[in-house]
């Protein structure tokens, strides 16, 4: 089995890690970096438990082969705030009960961030059109949208 060394900025910090050439980056994230936030769910990209955003964009990481980030710039939701600093979307998401289980949680937040990045001022529909590739089985949906909303509302 073939392997590599990929070289990338991971949350702003630059890496490096070795990995079997077919290996998806939801799997060297997990296994090689220790970042878990982004979750296994079905290895199809259908359901958005392993979103990350390549290059600034939101991606199913399960659908990336680690080796074309070779160069470039991953996210995940650790990238965004931090306990002390958390991003206003993070934030929301705990005031407004936006996470039960919390599973599908980092994918819908690193969706979500996506539009608010582009858009201070979503309506409720693109709220929901920019979270429709992340599935979430414990709520439904009305406290995410309504967190991202609360969100967008607290960084105009």
């Amino acid at each position: 089995m073939s392997t590599i060394t990929v070289t990338f900025k991971l949350n702003g910090k630059k890496v490096s890690g070795q990995t079997p050439v077919q290996t998806n980056l939801l799997q060297f994230l997990r296994e090689t970096m220790s970042v878990t936030s982004p979750k296994f769910g079905c290895e199809q990209g259908n359901c958005g438990a392993c979103t990350v955003w390549l290059d600034g964009e939101p991606v199913n990481s399960c659908m990336v082969l680690a080796a074309t980030v070779e160069g470039r710039q991953v996210t995940t939701v650790e990238g965004l705030g931090t306990l002390e600093s958390p991003h206003p979307l993070q934030k929301a998401i705990t005031e407004h009960y936006g996470a039960q289980c919390g599973y599908c949680t980092p994918g819908m937040i690193m969706s979500a961030a996506a539009l608010l990045k582009k858009n201070k001022a979503p309506t409720r529909e693109q709220v929901v059109n920019a979270i429709v590739g992340n599935v979430c089985r414990c709520t439904g949906y009305n406290k995410i949208v309504e967190s991202v909303l609360a969100a967008a509302e607290d960084m105009r």
